[in-house]
């Protein structure tokens, strides 16, 4: 729940003029860079919050609230700010941006709206795009092996252990590992795992009724 000065609550829901965004940026090496949209500098809580940087908000998904949520921000590629050398160097990697909601002509009423991690910043002419994602974006990602009856293996690769002959390809099913490259032992999908079919199937007098595999 966000602790929201009672002042700044009543600017927001007027729609004060005064309001604008304001982005701080730690990087992992300790490095704490801000910014702003507004047409000058801000100084909020003793750091200075560049407003020549460009930034600017950009789509946004959820980004507030309980969902995962996923945002982007453009700026400017600047040596004073964002060098276009650091980010290639990777120092910008796994950073954590907050996004705030400051009053300019009263830079210690604020309220944070977002926080997130920097998952990935690219070139754009210029400038960059930066695409940042929430915290709990963790929990959407897959860990782990999911239950399928296809192989989840590449032809040829380690987990397949078989030399990937030239021109030929796997359409992954059992019946072509165990048939034509003799690889059961490596097959790495769940051909028995019972699919929608299993639901409607029901004893047949001509079919073998005998409990076990019914591949």
């Amino acid at each position: 729940m966000r602790d929201i000065p009672n002042e700044m609550a009543a600017r927001i829901e007027s729609g004060a003029a005064t309001l604008c965004h304001v982005w701080r940026l730690e990087r992992a090496d300790g490095v704490v860079m801000e910014f702003t949209e507004h047409d000058r500098d801000l100084v909020v809580d003793g750091v200075v919050c560049r407003a020549a940087s460009g930034w600017t908000a950009g789509a946004g998904e959820s980004a507030v609230g309980l969902a995962a949520g996923s945002v982007s921000a453009a700026g400017v590629l600047d040596d004073a700010a964002i060098a276009e050398a650091d980010v290639a160097a990777g120092l910008f990697d796994k950073a954590t941006v907050e996004l705030w909601r400051v009053d300019w002509a009263r830079p210690d009423l604020k309220v944070r709206l977002w926080s997130g991690a920097l998952v990935r910043i690219r070139r754009q002419g210029d400038g960059f795009v930066a695409e940042l994602e929430g915290p709990l974006a963790k929990l959407e990602r897959v860990v782990g092996r999911t239950y399928g009856r296809m192989c989840d293996a590449r032809l040829g690769d380690q987990r397949c252990g078989v030399a990937a002959p030239a021109g030929r390809v796997c359409d992954k099913r059992w019946e072509t590992c165990f048939g034509t490259f003799g690889n059961g032992a490596n097959f790495r999908g769940f051909p028995d795992v019972p699919g929608d079919d299993f639901l409607t199937a029901y004893p047949a007098g001509s079919a073998r009724n005998d409990g076990g595999s019914r591949r």
